[in-house]
């Protein structure tokens, strides 16, 4: 079985900052580094730290960026579907603060022409009992109409609605929906994270995780609520943290292990994630996964 991953993958250009700029301020950078991300990268390859199976299906420039960005991705994921338009590949400025939060924008002109169900490859690959992990990069028309024929075929389906899509209040074709609160709360209209769980598993999701920062994780399954404990950390940068999480967390349950028990090690791996610079380059090893659940080394179910 294999986790199907859509979604983006870009050009990350970071600067790490005492502090964010205001309003037409120029600020000097005290560092500046150059690395792979795109949510959709950055998830498939924290699912494949787990040990999982993942393919990836997203969209890259036909120019150099997009061949880099293809060779660094064939050492970490074993099955690429990459298409290669003609545009510039996508790029993304991250700035981080010195306390770890941050800021992005991001160029997306090959997430937004991408359509994974155009030429039916996607479907044609993907299995019963497969994994689709999805996220908020492409337009929203074509996020839906993949999770519905995935639904429709068996698979579990994932959601991550980072960007934060437009107008999502049907979530039926949600096995799982993993947010942050903020985009919890934008979904819902409710502050408080236990009634924007409820509201969300009303609108259709069978499962969701909230992530809470440094106060941990809610998980809503069915009429069940349990809280995720925070694991302690020295934030550095939050940047990759949740796309670390959503991609941990996947790639556990793909392997068999229960929601809860995969939610609290998805925090782990987030709170190492979170002091270290840099976003997939802070992503836990697959060596420091297994120090976290020696059982992945083997199967878990």
């Amino acid at each position: 079985m294999t986790i199907h991953v859509v979604g983006n993958v870009c050009v990350d250009m970071s600067f790490h900052l005492k502090r964010l700029p205001r309003a037409g301020e120029t600020l000097n950078a005290q560092s500046a580094g150059e690395g792979l991300g795109g949510k959709g990268a950055n998830q498939a390859v924290a699912a494949a730290r787990t040990g999982a199976a993942v393919t990836l299906w997203a969209p890259v420039g036909n120019d150099p960026a997009g061949l880099w960005m293809g060779e660094r991705l064939a050492a970490e994921i074993t099955t690429l579907r990459l298409s290669r338009l003609d545009l510039p590949s996508d790029r993304s400025v991250v700035l981080v603060d010195g306390r770890g939060e941050n800021l992005i924008v991001t160029a997306a002109a090959c997430a937004d022409a991408f359509d994974p169900t155009a030429e039916g490859a996607l479907a044609a690959e993907w299995r019963t009992g497969d994994v689709l992990l999805m996220q908020g990069n492409l337009p929203i028309a074509a996020t839906v109409a993949c999770l519905r024929q995935a639904r429709a075929s068996g698979l579990f389906t994932v959601l991550n609605p980072s960007p934060l899509p437009e107008d999502v209040r049907d979530l039926a074709m949600v096995s799982l929906l993993i947010a942050n609160r903020p985009e919890a709360e934008r979904l819902t209209g409710e502050a408080d994270p236990q009634l924007a769980a409820r509201r969300l598993h009303a609108l259709g999701a069978e499962a969701v995780v909230i992530t809470l920062g440094g106060d941990g994780a809610l998980l809503q399954d069915g009429s069940a609520s349990l809280h995720i404990p925070p694991r302690q950390a020295e934030v550095i940068d939050t940047s990759g943290a949740g796309d670390c999480f959503a991609g941990t967390l996947t790639g556990l349950l793909h392997r068999g292990m229960p929601l809860a028990k995969a939610a609290e090690v998805a925090s782990a791996a987030a709170a190492l994630c979170v002091g270290r610079p840099g976003t997939m380059a802070a992503f836990p090893t697959r060596a420091e996964l297994f120090a976290l659940v020696p059982s992945l080394k083997t199967d878990i179910a």
